[in-house]
């Protein structure tokens, strides 16, 4: 969920797109980033740095203390994450999909980004974030096996293909967690994301009085 957030300016369409065009649009915007990051997740009283390090269809999170390699692999049908350590690289699993990373909000599902694969997509509409026009879609895994959530609402904004805003739902259409883009940045001539905060909602007041908080800092040198 997290490495969709970064912007690329791909062609503007004449008419209303269908909504695997727009997941296509989105997968590419991420296959055509090639920079590094300074980073970190803020949840209550830790802050947590890491570097995000893009290269094409290899997207890696790294962390330290203690030190930790996740990897996502973006293929043309499906995404693979990994988690490398000094015996080698060992795939993430369905089984780890609600485990959460480094105790935030989180999870190792999150980082998958497979739902921009899924094969039931459909159109909402149009919208807006950031007063950035955008398509909102509707997306479900393909079985209940493969994702903890029965659904997902997503805005990706029309010309770069760039997600700004994710609900996740579960299978009795409660709001479970919202990943949200609160405000953008320029780095070195492009617009990269500042702010984006993660809340998994409370099943009896549909908040999250802890929220996290992922912020970029700047391109890593």
């Amino acid at each position: 969920m997290l490495a969709a957030l970064l912007v690329a300016v791909l062609p503007a369409r004449s008419q209303k797109p269908a909504a695997q065009d727009i997941l296509r649009d989105a997968r590419l915007n991420q296959s055509e980033q090639h920079r590094v990051l300074r980073g970190r997740l803020r949840h209550a009283s830790d802050s947590i740095p890491f570097r995000l390090v893009m290269d094409g269809s290899e997207i890696r999170y790294e962390f330290s203390e203690p030190e930790q390699v996740l990897r996502l692999r973006l293929g043309e049908k499906v995404s693979r994450l990994e988690e490398i350590t000094r015996k080698g690289s060992e795939r993430v699993t369905e089984a780890r999909f609600d485990k959460l990373v480094r105790n935030t909000d989180i999870s190792y599902e999150d980082l998958t980004l497979h739902f921009l694969y899924w094969a039931d997509a459909e159109m909402l509409g149009r919208d807006s974030q950031l007063l950035r026009p955008c398509w909102k879609l509707r997306v479900r895994p393909p079985s209940k096996k493969e994702s903890q959530y029965a659904s997902l609402d997503l805005w990706i904004e029309e010309h770069g293909g760039v997600l700004m805003q994710a609900d996740a739902f579960d299978a009795a259409g409660k709001l479970v967690k919202r990943f949200k883009v609160i405000s953008a940045q320029k780095l070195e001539g492009m617009w990269l994301l500042k702010q984006m905060r993660i809340e998994s909602m409370e099943a009896a007041k549909g908040r999250d009085k802890t929220p996290t908080y992922l912020e970029i800092q700047g391109i890593d040198q």
